[in-house]
């Protein structure tokens, strides 16, 4: 399904191993984050930028902050889509909205945003995100996507 601009939306399968429940074979908290930052890298992917690649160049990208909601939960063998949506785009930090869907009902799981800083790898200090990445995040986004000035 295409969004209304064009962009296709993105979303990132993964499915539900024994080693991410609980005893009760429920998806532990915790493990929603990971499956989160697996989307995050895998939309960075999909931009054409692999997160080994921007480290050598001296760029990391690093979670500032995380917030998470949870709805209902995920169970051993569920087969899950994790978008990675981009919402505010700023000089050095990026803020994703994203959310934990399970592909049989599509009954959502997990909300969240995050604010990912970007920063040198050898100082750890903010950075501002290169202009061709900037630019492909706000090509691929759709609409209401807040874009900070340079």
């Amino acid at each position: 399904m295409r969004a209304q601009n064009g962009v296709q939306p993105f979303a990132h399968r993964c499915r539900v191993y024994y080693e991410d429940t609980d005893a009760g074979g429920i998806v532990y908290y915790v493990n929603y984050l990971k499956f989160m930052e697996r989307a995050r890298t895998e939309r960075l992917r999909d931009l054409g930028y692999a997160q080994s690649t921007l480290a050598g160049e001296g760029l990391l990208f690093v979670v500032h902050s995380a917030e998470a909601r949870y709805h209902a939960p995920a169970r051993l063998d569920d087969e899950l889509l994790v978008s990675a949506d981009v919402i505010e785009l700023n000089r050095a930090s990026l803020r994703f909205r994203q959310q934990v869907r399970r592909a049989a009902d599509d009954v959502l799981l997990c909300e969240g945003q995050f604010l990912v800083a970007c920063v040198g790898a050898d100082n750890l200090k903010p950075r501002a995100i290169p202009r061709e990445l900037r630019d492909a995040f706000a090509a691929s986004q759709v609409p209401g996507l807040s874009v900070a000035g340079e």
